[in-house]
């Protein structure tokens, strides 16, 4: 039996999906809402919050390996206490519990943000951390911490994995996390930044995720990033591929500033969350490239397919949804 934690998002949900494929018996950890569009057998949901500590040792029962990819991201200032919460101590819970329920090994799901992606002239690798200087997000710092929590758990006895995605492509919901993306194309959004940064389909995350709980892998952790591109570029290849117009219009640090700036001032009258923060106006400005040669060595006959094929997948696949 396999547990799954975050089964609802966008990775959790493939990640089911192909587990299920393969004909694994999965048991799904879901918060609010149960899992939507699974009718397998071999699917069990289960209601837990992993700050449950309790509930969480129940869903352990019976379980001998875990992918742990429940987390909080957001960049608004005014949620860091609550994603602290959760990905900081409901990390830790998974593990104390994984660890009490000898499970066999465990793939958690961390983030490039967990290296630190703010570095002059250099590929960021897994061999970097995050610190004060080379991080723009206490995103980033939380997951980071998150990490020391697994390191905890292996320097325990437990088998486990890291993964550090990049910004991950998929056809999830249309108004939450990076499928935004796709949603603001399409609506006409004319603005882009000269950022750069790294893009993998959920697909080859999933597929990653899966290969290395099935090899002898431990005490490891991975980039998983299928290609360094421009936004201006991933932003003219979705309007492409949904037949709008590309966006036009070139944010200028200045503007960003601005813009950042007054969305903070709005966001503390409407109690809304902000449209742009100052951690994401940074990140996308940056220049960003990530180091994914790590993976292709320990798992040598792992490709990536190309972004191209992502975007085009995607983007009917959000249209057959509308």
């Amino acid at each position: 039996m396999i547990l799954v934690t975050g089964g609802a998002g966008l990775l959790g949900k493939e990640l089911i999906t192909q587990l299920l494929a393969q004909g694994k018996k999965v048991r799904a950890i879901y918060n609010k809402t149960p899992l939507a569009h699974f009718s397998s057998p071999g699917l069990e949901q289960f209601h837990c919050n992993i700050l449950d500590v309790v509930r969480l040792e129940e869903a352990m029962k019976g379980i001998e390996q875990v992918y742990h990819a429940a987390a909080i991201v957001t960049f608004n200032p005014l949620k860091k206490q609550e994603m602290f919460k959760i990905n900081i101590e409901g990390t830790a819970n998974v593990v104390n519990a994984a660890l009490e329920a000898g499970v066999k090994k465990m793939v958690h799901v961390s983030s490039v943000a967990a290296l630190g992606r703010i570095r002059e002239n250099e590929m960021v690798n897994e061999s970097m951390n995050w610190t004060e200087e080379t991080s723009n997000s206490a995103y980033g710092q939380s997951k980071y911490l998150a990490e020391m929590e697994v390191w905890r758990g292996i320097a325990e006895g437990l088998e486990a994995v890291m993964v550090n995605p990049s910004i991950i492509l998929g056809a999830g919901n249309w108004n939450e996390g990076s499928t935004k993306i796709f949603q603001s194309v399409y609506n006409g959004f004319p603005w882009y930044t000269d950022g750069v940064t790294g893009f993998v389909d959920v697909k080859d995350l999933a597929r990653a995720m899966i290969q290395l709980m099935e090899s002898t892998i431990s005490g490891e952790r991975f980039v998983i990033s299928a290609q360094n591109t421009g936004y201006k570029e991933l932003l003219d290849m979705i309007a492409h591929a949904f037949g709008k117009k590309a966006p036009y219009k070139k944010v200028t640090p200045f503007l960003s500033k601005m813009v950042w700036r007054m969305e903070a001032i709005k966001s503390r009258f409407t109690k809304k969350e902000p449209l742009v923060t100052k951690e994401t106006s940074r990140t996308a400005m940056a220049k960003v490239y990530f180091d994914n040669s790590k993976l292709l060595r320990f798992l040598p006959g792992f490709t990536y397919r190309p972004l191209q094929e992502t975007i085009t997948t995607t983007c009917a696949a959000l249209q057959q949804k509308k």
